[in-house]
């Protein structure tokens, strides 16, 4: 016959107290001296018992779960935001429920709403403009956004998109390109951020930019895109790319179409995710420390749980990262 699984009475009867003193003890609603402390957990681990998270979420309102939102679960920039969130949550006891918006933004709200009533706090990433996104203040749960998000009262952690890009500029005008091209990705946000860094660099070399727009954030968007880009009427001598899955679809591309990186085309992109150090040729990107993103994002939440909420926008400083896929413009073909 399989036996009864311990109570909180029980428990309560073993160390020796009352059947409150367990539960505020085990929602942690409140510290009681060293010695009664070592007593409820010698009972607890002696009787193997453990509390019923529905139960204990219906008495302290809490359910010790934090939602978090992110755009494509395949990329892994977010899948490296997902892993420092949940270090950071499993240190302070916290489970993360996670759900892919794939890049779907007309389903952002539902989904967000819907995740809202299930956890205590939410981390979020999203495309929504800030004037489109201000319903996110009625959710009535701590929210922080993973984006720099300035015209909204809401903590946020980000990155000096406009920084990042213009970093990538200076460095081919370092290497003497001239005939430098954008493949960005309309849709996002940031996006205008990134052709604005670009763009204030080359204008300080008295250049113009040429701006690509590729369907979506990935490779495959990328392969897509190559041919236009390179067999157009203004090919580039270096290619920025809005993130690194577009610059190695791209890369991937041009070796089939016959074209060398770096010696044809010196190509870049932004995120530093791993892929991106074993590629052949290594990609030339910048480090946005996403885990550290995700650690920060989640100790903001966590910290607003604990009523120290920190109401800022905290900025990650871009990284230049060289690899083997940027040379100098010597060994570059000259456009066509």
């Amino acid at each position: 016959m399989k036996k009864n699984s311990p109570t909180i009475r029980d428990v309560a009867a073993a160390a020796g107290v009352s059947v409150a003193t367990v539960s505020k003890y085990i929602n942690g609603a409140q510290r009681f001296s060293a010695p009664v402390e070592a007593r409820l957990k010698e009972a607890i681990e002696s009787l193997g018992y453990r509390s019923n998270p529905l139960a204990r979420s219906m008495i302290t309102g809490r359910t010790r779960t934090i939602g978090l939102t992110i755009l494509d679960i395949s990329n892994p920039h977010f899948t490296n935001v997902v892993k420092g969130a949940n270090r950071i949550a499993l240190r302070h006891d916290y489970t993360l429920l996670l759900v892919d918006i794939d890049e779907q933004q007309a389903r952002e709200r539902p989904l967000i709403e819907a995740l809202s009533q299930r956890v205590d706090g939410l981390i979020v990433s999203s495309r929504l403009p800030d004037e489109d996104a201000r319903w996110m203040l009625d959710l009535d749960k701590p929210v922080v956004l993973l984006r720099n998000a300035e015209a909204l009262p809401i903590p946020s952690v980000g990155i000096d998109n406009r920084l990042a890009a213009h970093m990538l500029a200076r460095h081919l005008l370092n290497l003497g390109h001239r005939h430098i091209a954008y493949l960005g990705f309309g849709q996002a946000r940031i996006n205008d951020e990134r052709i604005r860094g670009v763009r204030e660099c080359l204008e300080e070399a008295g250049l113009e930019l040429d701006v690509h727009d590729a369907h979506a954030p990935t490779a495959l968007a990328g392969e897509h895109a190559c041919s236009r880009v390179m067999l157009g009427p203004k090919r580039p001598q270096a290619v920025i790319c809005y993130n690194d899955l577009i610059a190695l679809g791209f890369m991937k591309e041009a070796a089939t179409l016959g074209i060398r990186v770096p010696q044809d085309v010196s190509v870049t992109g932004i995120d530093n995710v791993p892929y991106g150090a074993y590629a052949a040729p290594g990609l030339t990107t910048v480090d946005i420390q996403s885990e550290k993103m995700g650690e920060l994002a989640m100790q903001k939440l966590i910290d607003a749980l604990a009523g120290h909420p920190d109401p800022g926008n905290s900025m990650f400083e871009p990284r230049l990262i060289v690899r083997e896929s940027t040379a100098a413009a010597a060994a570059t073909a000259t456009s066509t």
